[in-house]
């Protein structure tokens, strides 16, 4: 009586088991299908549609540079400089702004998007989940940015995205090395950290702020020390209506 009692406890507990899993999974793929919507909702956003401004900031081994740039889409040159390192900057300045614009727009038109791809970036069959409560969903990824630092950068590096469940949208996405790599010849990153913030206006989602810190050698001899942040504010509809 008693040899049957254990099996049927034994049994009972496998079966529990198994529906946990069956649960966890099923959860899992719901997750999984809330970031993969949420992608969407931000390849949706056409940015071109907004105007906004960028103040930018940049250190690099010790030195600093900064401006504020104003795109204006309704506007014959959608793109104005309005600030160089704290000055007013000269027609040259102004000049030599637009064409580096011009020549970005060239390229998206052509297919080379300069734009962040979340889909490319968040590989969606590697999300696992870390945490969750009633107001943020964080999921782990495997990240894959060999097109931009290398194939030595496979296997080294991790993300971690935070999606606000009531906006249903991402809300944060951080990436960082877990060991060093080498982007390019004599080039050695030690520390890459890489965080991409996004605000949620009216069922679009937009950039608020990007921000890099990186460190490592050049040439063996060369330090590298460089960190650059992009705030973006002051977003005002310019289309008809947003979807």
């Amino acid at each position: 009586m008693m040899m049957k009692y254990c099996i049927l406890l034994i049994c009972f507990g496998a079966i529990l088991d198994v529906s946990a899993a069956v649960n966890t999974l099923t959860e899992l793929a719901s997750i999984k299908e809330k970031i993969n919507r949420a992608i969407t909702k931000f390849e949706q956003t056409d940015r071109e549609l907004w105007s906004y401004n960028i103040s930018r900031y940049e250190d690099e081994e010790g030195e600093i540079s900064s401006s504020i740039e104003q795109h204006s889409p309704q506007t014959n040159e959608p793109w104005l400089l309005k600030q160089i390192n704290g000055q007013v900057p000269t027609k040259k300045q102004i000049k030599g702004f637009a064409k580096k614009k011009q020549e970005q727009s060239n390229k998206e038109k052509q297919g080379e998007n300069i734009q962040l791809s979340l889909r490319k970036l968040i590989n969606l069959e590697s999300l696992s989940l870390v945490s969750t409560d009633e107001i943020h969903i964080v999921m782990a990824f495997n990240v894959d940015m060999k097109k931009k630092l290398g194939k030595d950068s496979i296997g080294k590096l991790q993300g971690k995205l935070v999606y606000q469940i009531d906006k249903q949208f991402i809300e944060k996405i951080t990436i960082w090395n877990n060991a060093e790599f080498s982007p390019m010849l004599t080039a050695n990153i030690t520390d890459l950290t890489l965080t991409f913030t996004f605000v949620h206006i009216n069922g679009s989602v937009l950039a608020k702020q990007n921000e890099m810190k990186m460190k490592g050698s050049f040439a063996y001899f060369s330090e590298i020390n460089e960190t650059s942040q992009d705030n973006f504010s002051d977003y005002i509809y310019q289309g008809k209506q947003i979807q």
